[in-house]
Protein backbone atom coordinates (compact mmCIF):
# COMPACT_ATOMS: atom_id res chain seq x y z
CA UNK A 1 0.00 0.00 0.00
CA UNK A 2 2.68 1.93 0.68
CA UNK A 3 4.16 1.86 -2.46
CA UNK A 4 0.89 2.33 -4.05
CA UNK A 5 0.03 5.56 -2.32
CA UNK A 6 3.43 6.96 -1.97
CA UNK A 7 3.22 10.07 0.42
CA UNK A 8 -0.28 9.70 0.82
CA UNK A 9 -0.22 6.37 3.18
CA UNK A 10 -0.63 6.83 6.46
CA UNK A 11 1.38 7.39 8.98
CA UNK A 12 1.80 4.05 11.64
CA UNK A 13 0.24 6.35 14.65
CA UNK A 14 -2.06 8.29 12.47
CA UNK A 15 -5.71 7.60 12.98
CA UNK A 16 -6.39 6.45 9.63
CA UNK A 17 -4.20 3.85 10.53
CA UNK A 18 -6.34 3.21 13.72
CA UNK A 19 -9.34 2.94 11.22
CA UNK A 20 -7.32 0.35 8.61
CA UNK A 21 -6.67 -1.89 11.36
CA UNK A 22 -10.69 -1.87 13.03
CA UNK A 23 -11.36 -2.89 8.89
CA UNK A 24 -9.46 -5.56 9.38
CA UNK A 25 -10.28 -6.82 12.28
CA UNK A 26 -13.62 -6.44 11.29
CA UNK A 27 -12.83 -8.58 8.02
CA UNK A 28 -10.99 -11.03 9.69
CA UNK A 29 -13.64 -11.48 12.02
CA UNK A 30 -16.75 -11.60 9.36
CA UNK A 31 -15.06 -14.24 7.10
CA UNK A 32 -14.11 -16.36 9.82
CA UNK A 33 -18.39 -16.33 10.38
CA UNK A 34 -18.54 -17.55 6.76
CA UNK A 35 -19.69 -13.98 5.06
CA UNK A 36 -21.79 -12.95 8.71
CA UNK A 37 -21.67 -9.24 8.79
CA UNK A 38 -20.80 -8.63 12.35
CA UNK A 39 -20.83 -5.50 13.96
CA UNK A 40 -17.89 -3.21 13.12
CA UNK A 41 -16.11 -1.84 16.72
CA UNK A 42 -15.44 2.43 15.64
CA UNK A 43 -15.39 3.53 19.40
CA UNK A 44 -13.00 6.51 20.04
CA UNK A 45 -11.86 6.82 16.27
CA UNK A 46 -10.48 10.30 15.17
CA UNK A 47 -10.05 9.93 11.59
CA UNK A 48 -11.54 12.24 9.28
CA UNK A 49 -14.30 10.58 6.91
CA UNK A 50 -13.86 10.91 3.65
CA UNK A 51 -10.13 10.60 3.51
CA UNK A 52 -10.83 7.17 5.41
CA UNK A 53 -13.06 5.85 2.90
CA UNK A 54 -10.99 6.44 -0.06
CA UNK A 55 -7.90 4.24 2.28
CA UNK A 56 -10.16 1.47 2.49
CA UNK A 57 -10.61 1.43 -0.90
CA UNK A 58 -7.11 1.91 -1.75
CA UNK A 59 -5.89 -1.44 0.71
CA UNK A 60 -8.73 -3.19 -0.90
CA UNK A 61 -6.75 -2.74 -4.34
CA UNK A 62 -3.53 -3.79 -2.52
CA UNK A 63 -4.97 -6.46 -1.21
CA UNK A 64 -6.39 -7.55 -4.53
CA UNK A 65 -3.13 -6.92 -6.24
CA UNK A 66 -0.99 -9.05 -3.73
CA UNK A 67 -3.89 -11.81 -4.20
CA UNK A 68 -2.61 -12.35 -7.73
CA UNK A 69 -4.73 -14.86 -9.60
CA UNK A 70 -7.46 -14.62 -6.96
CA UNK A 71 -7.65 -11.49 -6.94
CA UNK A 72 -11.23 -11.33 -8.07
CA UNK A 73 -12.33 -13.75 -5.36
CA UNK A 74 -10.95 -11.54 -2.99
CA UNK A 75 -12.75 -8.38 -4.12
CA UNK A 76 -15.92 -9.81 -4.64
CA UNK A 77 -15.58 -11.19 -0.53
CA UNK A 78 -14.02 -7.69 0.63
CA UNK A 79 -16.89 -5.40 -1.24
CA UNK A 80 -19.92 -5.88 0.99
CA UNK A 81 -17.23 -5.71 4.24
CA UNK A 82 -16.40 -2.10 3.27
CA UNK A 83 -19.62 -1.25 2.25
CA UNK A 84 -20.94 -2.24 5.53
CA UNK A 85 -17.53 -0.91 7.32
CA UNK A 86 -18.59 2.71 5.43
CA UNK A 87 -22.05 2.74 6.18
CA UNK A 88 -21.27 2.36 10.10
CA UNK A 89 -18.57 5.22 9.44
CA UNK A 90 -20.92 7.18 7.51
CA UNK A 91 -23.78 7.33 10.85
CA UNK A 92 -21.49 7.13 13.59
CA UNK A 93 -20.51 10.24 15.77
CA UNK A 94 -17.40 10.45 13.32
CA UNK A 95 -19.41 10.52 10.26
CA UNK A 96 -22.41 13.10 11.38
CA UNK A 97 -19.15 15.81 12.76
CA UNK A 98 -16.68 15.41 10.15
CA UNK A 99 -19.66 16.33 7.52
CA UNK A 100 -21.69 19.08 9.39
CA UNK A 101 -24.66 20.56 8.81
CA UNK A 102 -25.61 20.29 4.64
CA UNK A 103 -25.96 23.66 3.08
CA UNK A 104 -27.26 24.04 -0.48
CA UNK A 105 -25.27 26.76 -1.42
CA UNK A 106 -21.76 24.84 -0.03
CA UNK A 107 -23.27 21.54 -2.19
CA UNK A 108 -24.10 23.85 -5.45
CA UNK A 109 -20.23 25.46 -5.26
CA UNK A 110 -18.79 21.97 -4.81
CA UNK A 111 -20.16 20.28 -7.84
CA UNK A 112 -19.51 23.21 -10.04
CA UNK A 113 -15.71 22.86 -8.77
CA UNK A 114 -16.33 18.98 -9.21
CA UNK A 115 -17.08 19.59 -12.75
CA UNK A 116 -13.84 21.80 -14.33
CA UNK A 117 -11.03 19.75 -15.69
CA UNK A 118 -8.67 21.90 -13.94
CA UNK A 119 -7.14 20.91 -10.97
CA UNK A 120 -8.22 22.55 -7.68
CA UNK A 121 -6.58 22.12 -4.74
CA UNK A 122 -7.66 24.13 -1.30
CA UNK A 123 -4.46 24.73 1.03
CA UNK A 124 -4.43 25.59 4.50
CA UNK A 125 -1.39 29.11 4.08
CA UNK A 126 -0.04 28.22 7.72
CA UNK A 127 0.74 24.40 7.21
CA UNK A 128 0.21 23.63 3.42
CA UNK A 129 -2.12 20.78 4.45
CA UNK A 130 -4.65 20.01 1.43
CA UNK A 131 -8.11 20.96 3.45
CA UNK A 132 -10.13 19.91 0.00
CA UNK A 133 -9.59 18.94 -3.80
CA UNK A 134 -11.56 18.14 -7.16
CA UNK A 135 -11.15 14.79 -9.03
CA UNK A 136 -9.51 16.32 -11.33
CA UNK A 137 -6.40 17.25 -8.82
CA UNK A 138 -6.53 13.43 -7.36
CA UNK A 139 -6.39 12.54 -11.31
CA UNK A 140 -3.18 14.92 -11.71
CA UNK A 141 -1.52 13.69 -8.30
CA UNK A 142 -2.07 9.52 -9.07
CA UNK A 143 -4.59 9.24 -5.68
CA UNK A 144 -8.39 9.17 -5.33
CA UNK A 145 -9.31 12.79 -4.42
CA UNK A 146 -10.29 12.32 -0.71
CA UNK A 147 -7.12 10.20 -0.26
CA UNK A 148 -5.44 13.97 -0.83
CA UNK A 149 -7.31 15.41 2.66
CA UNK A 150 -4.84 16.41 5.33
CA UNK A 151 -1.55 15.35 3.02
CA UNK A 152 1.11 17.83 2.74
CA UNK A 153 0.76 19.83 -0.58
CA UNK A 154 4.44 19.95 -0.78
CA UNK A 155 5.14 16.50 -0.43
CA UNK A 156 3.55 16.71 -4.28
CA UNK A 157 6.06 18.98 -5.33
CA UNK A 158 9.49 18.26 -6.33
CA UNK A 159 12.36 19.79 -3.18
CA UNK A 160 14.01 22.18 -5.85
CA UNK A 161 10.51 23.99 -5.88
CA UNK A 162 9.23 24.40 -2.32
CA UNK A 163 10.50 27.34 -1.56
CA UNK A 164 8.82 29.03 -4.44
CA UNK A 165 5.62 27.40 -2.90
CA UNK A 166 6.07 28.83 0.11
CA UNK A 167 6.87 32.16 -1.08
CA UNK A 168 3.59 32.30 -3.07
CA UNK A 169 2.01 31.16 0.04
CA UNK A 170 2.97 34.18 1.65
CA UNK A 171 2.59 36.73 -0.46
CA UNK A 172 -1.54 35.65 -1.03
CA UNK A 173 -1.57 35.57 2.48
CA UNK A 174 -0.34 39.05 2.78
CA UNK A 175 -2.11 40.43 -0.04
CA UNK A 176 -5.84 40.15 -1.91
CA UNK A 177 -4.80 39.95 -5.21
CA UNK A 178 -4.74 36.72 -7.05
CA UNK A 179 -0.80 35.15 -7.90
CA UNK A 180 0.14 33.57 -10.73
CA UNK A 181 2.93 31.22 -11.65
CA UNK A 182 4.10 28.49 -13.37
CA UNK A 183 5.83 25.35 -11.44
CA UNK A 184 5.76 21.70 -11.07
CA UNK A 185 4.10 18.75 -9.32
CA UNK A 186 4.42 15.14 -8.61
CA UNK A 187 2.24 12.43 -8.86
CA UNK A 188 2.45 9.35 -6.09
CA UNK A 189 5.23 7.73 -8.81
CA UNK A 190 7.41 11.12 -8.66
CA UNK A 191 6.45 11.79 -12.17
CA UNK A 192 6.82 15.47 -12.82
CA UNK A 193 3.83 17.87 -14.87
CA UNK A 194 4.20 21.29 -15.76
CA UNK A 195 1.61 23.56 -14.46
CA UNK A 196 -0.18 27.01 -14.35
CA UNK A 197 -0.86 28.00 -11.45
CA UNK A 198 -3.52 30.66 -10.11
CA UNK A 199 -3.63 31.14 -6.74
CA UNK A 200 -6.14 33.05 -4.32
CA UNK A 201 -6.87 33.60 -1.21
CA UNK A 202 -9.87 32.80 1.10
CA UNK A 203 -10.90 33.16 4.77
CA UNK A 204 -12.50 31.36 7.22
CA UNK A 205 -12.99 32.01 10.53
CA UNK A 206 -10.31 29.45 11.69
CA UNK A 207 -8.00 29.48 8.90
CA UNK A 208 -6.84 30.88 5.69
CA UNK A 209 -6.93 28.89 2.73
CA UNK A 210 -5.20 29.28 -0.50
CA UNK A 211 -7.46 28.07 -3.28
CA UNK A 212 -5.18 26.80 -5.90
CA UNK A 213 -6.15 25.66 -9.67
CA UNK A 214 -3.53 24.45 -11.32
CA UNK A 215 -3.78 23.41 -15.22
CA UNK A 216 -1.27 21.66 -17.42
CA UNK A 217 -0.22 23.04 -20.70
CA UNK A 218 -3.44 23.14 -23.48
CA UNK A 219 -1.42 20.28 -25.99
CA UNK A 220 -1.52 17.63 -22.64
CA UNK A 221 0.25 16.93 -19.59
CA UNK A 222 4.45 16.88 -19.83
CA UNK A 223 5.34 14.44 -18.46
CA UNK A 224 8.98 15.08 -17.29
CA UNK A 225 11.62 12.74 -15.74
CA UNK A 226 11.30 11.10 -12.17
CA UNK A 227 12.31 13.21 -9.32
CA UNK A 228 14.13 11.12 -7.22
Amino acid sequence: MDASMGPAAPAPGAPESEVLRRFRSYAASSMHRGGELAAPALDGLRAQERRTTALLDCWAEAAAQLAGKRAGELRAALSPLIQEFQNALRSSALGRSSRGRPRTQRRAVTAAIDRISDAFLAVDADTARIADANPAAGSLLGLRRDALLGLDLLSFVPGERHADWWIELDAVCEGAEPRHFHTQLQDVRHQCVEVACSITRFETRKRSLALVVARTPELGAKRLPDAR
